[in-house]
């Protein structure tokens, strides 16, 4: 007797038993963890870029690109100078400059901005120096130690700055400066207040363009650029590879305290209202502080920053004038005073 079978199904997953089958879910969750670590990668790679980028902002503040000397005053306006050399107050620095002398005890220092030199020609540095030689007054011309191609500094906002310009200071008294003043421009301003903190002898003070860094006024310089960066994330950023890379934080520089103290002596502020690096609150500020009556601000609408000299010479130059024999008339005043007491 013959036994027939029917065959095997061949439909459902049991038609081929021990055959393996890839589960759905499993490729879902496989496709997950690739995109996943994508992400992963693509975000480490923006968080590392937007690190490196504010690293090399804190850089750049920190070493900023200076030129080098290009004349001297000789070749400029045929002043007889000499080539000097100095420490600073602190003894941490040797600064160089150019002394241009005068026949008399009147001296003013002039303070250069960031970036800048000794010459910041868009000033214009050496007529300014020829004004004031022809006015009778001694000139020291010298640059801050970010400006020194053979020794370069950090730029530290004017921290280190001040201690380099309390020394210039002493080395004009030491040339027996009897009256002197301090011309300083945009950050050279800013370090002539900190300076004045530190109890600067000066009998006064023209400051154009004044710029003091903190984090409002660095942001209001980065959003100049092209680049729009969230201001809280990129201050912290900056504010924590600043000493990193360049030995000072923020909080080192006496940004409002320069803003807000009285100092004794007259103090001539210069600011225009279109300053795009300096915004003139600054200069407005220091204004408001000051109770020296012979104190004034110049408030110039429509300047940009550090050009007023140029655009507007005629009336810089009445103001300058009528500041100067102030602080002469003041000077003299205290000089007759402390005379008749002493006799």
């Amino acid at each position: 007797m013959t036994t027939l079978q029917a065959p095997l199904s061949l439909e459902g997953s049991a038609a081929f038993p021990g055959t393996p089958e890839i589960a759905e879910p499993v490729v879902v969750r496989r496709i997950g963890r690739i995109l996943l670590s994508i992400l992963l990668i693509a975000a480490s790679a923006l968080i590392l870029a937007f690190c490196v980028l504010h690293a090399y902002i804190a850089w750049k503040l920190s070493h900023p690109d200076v030129a080098a000397l290009a004349s001297n005053p000789m070749a400029a306006k045929n002043l007889a100078y000499s080539d000097v050399t100095f420490p600073s107050a602190d003894g941490r620095s040797i600064l160089s400059g150019w002394w241009i002398p005068a026949e008399s005890g009147q001296s003013v220092v002039l303070s250069h901005g960031y970036g800048a030199n000794r010459e910041e020609s868009w000033v214009p540095m050496y007529d300014l120096a020829d004004m004031l030689h022809q006015k009778g007054y001694n000139v020291l011309m010298f640059d801050y130690g970010f400006a020194n191609h053979r020794h370069p500094m950090p730029a530290t906002g004017g921290r280190l700055e001040s201690q380099q310009l309390l020394g210039a200071i002493q080395f004009a008294k030491q040339q027996g400066s009897d009256q002197l003043i301090v011309w300083g421009f945009s950050m050279g301003a800013g370090t002539a207040l900190q300076a004045a903190l530190h109890q600067a002898p000066v009998d006064g003070m023209i400051l154009d363009s004044t710029f003091l860094p903190n984090e409002d006024t660095l942001y209001f310089n980065l959003e100049q650029s092209k680049l729009k960066l969230p201001k809280y994330i990129s201050m912290q950023m900056i504010r924590w590879f600043l000493p990193i890379v360049g030995g000072t934080s923020l909080d080192q520089i006496p940004a409002a305290a320069a803003q807000h103290t009285s100092f004794d002596f007259p103090i001539l502020l210069i600011h225009g209202t279109a300053d795009n690096k300096a915004p003139a609150y600054l200069s407005e500020n220091v204004a408001h502080a000051q109770k020296n009556p012979n104190s004034g601000l110049w408030i110039v609408k429509g300047a940009i920053h550090e050009m007023i000299y140029r655009t507007r010479t005629k009336e810089y130059n009445a103001r300058i004038d009528a500041f100067l024999g102030e602080v002469q008339a003041a000077w003299f005043a205290k000089y007759v005073k402390s005379s008749v007491v002493s006799v």
